[in-house]
């Protein structure tokens, strides 16, 4: 078990510097390319490009994928009825692999392909480096699924999450282990900033909530052997433990803890709903397993026809964060309409007067810290035929 990783304002400050530096070595003229905040401008001329920065390799492609794929889909509906103050959306994406260095090299190449917004952002950790880069271009993001507090706790004005925050999706993992008499818990995370960000969180509120942490423990993501903290977790035997990193490293744990002994539930954060944890962990072991996470469009009432344009699309099922991408491009053309413009001030100032905007995660009215009221987590669990995530509570009693 290791120590915990820095506290955020330390991390911040790091990262902030971190991007002053690239956007300066990047390449010339890079922050030229984007958007200057100082411009009074309207539309540019051609298509508003937007940019989404999100992983198209490694082990978390797939919500690059998803992420791309609803994105598409809410340009092609706005751009057939008529567009953007006239003019057609286009979308520029770049992998960031979901890490910190490719994410920095792929910001500076949005930037000199002239977006006007990000409407990107998966992995916390490679988009923290990545604020600083926009900000200094006048590009506005809306964040569709990377949710670190670190996020808000930059205090950069053209930052807005539309997923819910660490602090929230905590919040609903409490609320569960209370709902099934849970008096111990204990969390395990892999030092990146969503991950320990979120177990901080998780921490704190159950110590405020009366819940004994049996357990803490950091792991190294990547590895194929984590018997170690397995076993330290059947020794604590808590009633439920929360795995807040990726879905790899999470299956491998659940599987080893279950086979040294523990016996509890184990709940997974957002970063692990993906049908593959059922097949990485294996057959016999998902029956304890729960997750925190936002509604997908298969949980949802009335959403047939947007599965079908979505499928029609993409050719395959919506997978997570595609309903996240699909919004978050949704709320910058309402943000650019309302301004009369894509010039960043205007835009950030439209951004903030939005009010119950309806996404998927219901009603979006941004807080003063540019995050969403409300966290919209939900508690889901593993269909067995299927391998794939679904609705178990909606935690609304």
């Amino acid at each position: 078990m290791s120590a915990r990783s820095p506290r955020p304002s330390r991390i911040i400050t790091t990262l902030l510097a971190a991007g002053a530096i690239a956007i300066t070595a990047g390449c010339s003229g890079g922050i030229a390319g984007g958007n200057d905040p100082g411009e009074s401008g309207a539309a540019p001329e051609g298509p508003i490009a937007l940019g989404m920065l999100a992983p198209f390799s490694g082990s978390e492609s797939a919500f690059g994928v998803y992420m791309q794929q609803g994105a598409e889909l809410a340009i092609q509906e706005i751009n057939a009825d008529g567009g953007v103050l006239g003019q057609e959306l286009e979308l520029v994406v770049e992998d960031d692999a979901c890490d910190a260095t490719t994410s920095v090299a792929a910001a500076n190449k949005l930037v000199t392909e002239g977006i006007v917004a990000s409407v990107g952002g998966y992995c916390s950790g490679a988009t923290l480096p990545t604020l600083p880069i926009f900000d200094q271009a006048g590009i506005p993001m809306v964040i569709p699924a990377a949710n670190s507090n670190d996020l808000p706790d930059a205090g950069l004005p053209g930052v807005f999450l539309i997923n819910g925050t660490g602090t929230q999706q905590a919040q609903s993992a409490v609320q569960y282990a209370q709902q099934e008499g849970a008096t111990t818990v204990a969390v395990i995370d892999d030092a990146t900033s969503y991950s320990a960000d979120l177990a901080e969180a998780f921490v704190e509120q159950a110590d405020a909530a009366g819940v004994e942490v049996a357990f803490e423990a950091t792991v190294t993501p990547g590895e194929n052997d984590y018997a170690s903290v397995a076993t330290q977790l059947a020794q604590a035997a808590p009633d439920l433990v929360y795995w807040t990193g990726y879905y790899q490293e999470g299956a491998l744990i659940n599987r080893q803890s279950v086979d040294a002994g523990f016996e509890g539930i184990f709940m997974v954060a957002d970063g692990s709903i993906d049908a593959s944890f059922a097949e990485i962990t294996g057959e016999g072991y998902i029956e304890n397993v729960v997750g925190t996470f936002t509604q997908t469009p298969d949980m949802l009432v009335g959403a047939e026809s947007w599965i079908a344009d979505y499928e029609e699309l993409a050719g395959a099922a919506p997978g997570p964060y595609s309903t996240q991408a699909y919004d978050a491009v949704r709320i910058v053309a309402q943000a650019m309409e309302d301004a009369g413009s894509t010039e960043f001030d205007a835009v950030v100032t439209a951004l903030e007067g939005l009010e119950d905007f309806e996404t998927f995660a219901g009603p979006l009215t941004f807080t003063e810290d540019h995050t969403r009221e409300s966290g919209g987590f939900v508690i889901v669990s593993i269909d067995p035929e299927s391998g794939q995530f679904v609705l178990k509570d909606d935690l609304q009693g």
